[in-house]
């Protein structure tokens, strides 16, 4: 049934409800515009709801249940259990409480919230389907933001019980006592490690040569040497053909191989919940946009090959018509769709906005911890004309690593492993050359990630880091300390000696 043949007037529609949309439609309302947001799901999106809340919050449940293998070497002995079920009821009360924050917000602010699915009728108007009943939006412009959804593999289709996506493994109530994780991105060293620790045996298979395809290796090594030191299988180079009976066909550097998964779960266990089968398979081998059944031709909005929308500096994808988050270029990251909200509501607005950040953070919640912000050596003299406007030849550039094994603090919390980069043009005088990315891995760093987003924002020198005074002992203290050795005076640890 469609309701009504004449369409509802609205100032600014703001199509998906997740950390870009709600940023949207609360910046929009408050600058006086007025705004329905149309979520077909849950406020919050795939980010509050189920994937970088609930899974940050696993793995803190994750991280305390692995104390006691740790505390031994500081003469702490501990004992842990886990009942996941009950950490599940804690997750989600996290989730709630977010997510019923967002809703209170948007309610404050005056922002109408539609239920549905959105497609575009016309240029100008947005059909919402609920059921079987429709609603149409005549809008003055659009903000799209829905988001992405896990890949499946044609080799591996999700069955909600053997083969599951990212989302159905942070639902899970019991701890498999076999993991299988296909994909050795962000999502599946986070999973993978976190499971490990809650007692599963996890095996994580990547396709790529390195964990984390591309990031920076020397992180990616680092953590590989801490996961396998942790128990975890990893097989790099490794390509999944399919599942035969109770394995999973891989076939790697040394041919083809079977991996076990487990016998199939019980059909009388409660479904999501119990898995009483030896094993699963998370797959995690990325995301892909939610901008196929938006019927995008309608409005002129052009795609690429991957179906992201090809949006200006000012978000501006048409006329009236703007694309922020993962549905557009760029990392798939929620920070990012949150600060490019902003710049799409004020160019919606009328006024002039870009969208052109120096670096957009990175990080990864393994253990130990990644993150990593702007451009690495390699990128700074390939891509240095395209970035800066100015080509840096691999002698313009200097780096510094700072071992973490050199830091107080890191010792004091029995977690030496790691270092902390920095990556800096090379001046020639005492100040030394703008800061141009920041490489760390460690527990911890991921709170380190903001300061070093500033410094290469605010084009800081090597000097203005060097100098910044950080409390002792904190981790912040490796920044300075890294800043130092690429001037060529490191405190800590012993100069490099030049070549002669």
């Amino acid at each position: 049934m469609v309701v009504g043949e004449v369409a509802v007037g609205v100032d600014l529609l703001v199509i998906g409800g997740g950390p870009g949309g709600y940023s949207a439609a609360l910046r929009a309302a408050a600058a006086g515009r007025t705004v329905t947001l149309v979520e077909r799901d849950r406020l919050g999106g795939v980010c509050l709801n189920v994937g970088c809340i609930p899974s940050k919050a696993l793995i803190h449940v994750a991280d305390t249940a692995a104390l006691p293998d740790e505390t031994g070497a500081i003469g702490v002995d501990l004992q842990a259990s886990v009942d996941l079920a009950r950490a599940q009821a804690w997750i989600g009360d996290v989730v709630g409480r977010l997510t019923g924050g967002v809703e209170q917000l948007l309610r404050d602010a005056g922002v109408t919230v539609a239920t549905g699915t959105a497609r575009f009728a016309t240029a100008r108007r947005m059909a919402v389907t609920l059921g079987d009943d429709a609603t149409f939006y005549e809008f003055g412009s659009v903000i799209l933001a829905t988001g992405s959804r896990c890949v499946e593999l044609p080799a591996l289709p999700f069955d909600g019980e053997r083969i599951l996506d990212s989302t159905a493994a942070l639902a899970l109530r019991h701890v498999p006592r076999r993991l299988t994780v296909v994909g050795g991105g962000y999502i599946g060293v986070e999973l993978g490690g976190a499971f490990a620790k809650l007692g599963a045996d996890v095996t994580i298979v990547e396709l790529a040569d390195q964990l984390l395809p591309g990031m920076p290796l020397g992180l990616a090594r680092t953590l590989e040497r801490a996961l396998r030191a942790r128990g975890l299988t990893i097989r790099l180079g490794t390509k999944v053909l399919g599942v035969e009976g109770d394995d999973l066909v891989v076939e790697g550097p040394s041919g083809e191989a079977r991996l076990p998964i487990g016998a199939t779960p019980d059909p009388g266990a409660e479904a999501g919940n119990t898995l009483t089968g030896d094993g699963v398979v998370v797959v995690a081998v990325g995301r892909r946009p939610n901008t196929d059944s938006l019927g995008l031709t309608q409005a002129g909005v052009r795609v690429d090959p991957d179906g992201r929308i090809m949006a200006g500096a000012d978000r501006r994808a048409a006329k009236d018509v703007y694309a922020i988050g993962d549905i557009t270029p760029g990392p798939a990251l929620a920070h990012k769709a949150t600060a490019e909200a902003e710049v799409a509501v004020t160019a919606a607005g009328g006024r002039r906005a870009a969208f052109d950040p120096a670096a957009i953070p990175a990080v990864v919640f393994s253990d130990p911890q990644i993150a990593t912000v702007g451009l690495t050596a390699e990128q700074a003299a390939e891509d240095g004309s395209e970035a800066r406007r100015l080509y840096l030849a691999p002698d313009q550039i200097t780096t510094f690593r700072f071992p973490l094994s050199a830091s107080g603090r890191a010792l004091a919390l029995a977690r030496p492993e790691g270092y902390v980069e920095v990556v800096a043009e090379r001046g020639g005088g005492p100040t030394g050359g703008t800061v141009l990315g920041v490489h760390m891995v460690g527990a911890g760093v991921a709170e380190l990630a903001a300061e070093a987003a500033l410094a290469i924002e605010m084009g800081a020198t090597t000097e203005d880091l060097a100098l910044t005074i950080a409390p002792h002992p904190t981790l912040s203290e490796t920044l300075a300390e890294a800043a130092m050795g690429a001037l060529g005076r490191p405190l800590h640890v012993r100069r490099r000696k030049e070549p002669s």
